[in-house]
């Protein structure tokens, strides 16, 4: 059976986005197998009015999710460092979960700490450890880019784990 988990980081400027393909055979618990379907970004320029940049996420959002039909969105939660930024990125949020809401897609949400403990092992752990570990799952021979794509894949990576 196969499933299909998008992974999103939330932003402004920039949502990531990646999408997993992943299969089990119900016959055999340990036969699994995962594989990267897609990835990229959304992003918005900050000469845009607020208004039009978070329509241009909700438009753009809808499309990557009719177009990728995945079964399972993953989204990592807000991390608190700057309040200036943490409410812009707040704001897209809303956008995304509205979005998520009108397509009746169930989800599951991560913090960074579960999203580096899943990957690496280590909560702490740095951007190219998870990034180094997202192209060793995935069996790339690259790491995705920009780092948002990469990060999207980690969350969807992480949901993969959990069910």
């Amino acid at each position: 059976m196969e499933k299909r988990i998008l992974g999103l980081d939330p932003g402004l400027a920039i949502l990531g986005f990646g999408l997993i393909a992943c299969s089990q055979n119900q016959a055999k618990i340990l036969d699994t197998s995962v594989s990267m379907v897609d990835f990229g970004v959304i992003q918005t320029s900050s000469k845009m009015e607020m208004g039009q940049r978070l329509c241009t996420l909700f438009d753009d959002l809808h499309t990557v999710i009719s177009e990728l039909q995945p079964d399972l969105v993953a989204v990592e939660k807000l991390f608190f460092y700057r309040m200036s930024s943490t409410i812009l990125v707040a704001q897209a949020r809303g956008v995304l979960m509205l979005a998520l809401a009108q397509h009746k897609l169930p989800y599951v949400e991560f913090t960074p700490a579960q999203i580096k403990q899943a990957l690496t092992g280590y909560g702490n752990a740095d951007k190219s450890e998870v990034q180094d570990a997202v192209a060793r799952e995935l069996d790339l021979d690259y790491i995705p880019k920009p780092d948002d794509a990469a990060d999207a894949l980690a969350v969807a990576l992480t949901a993969w784990y959990q069910i």
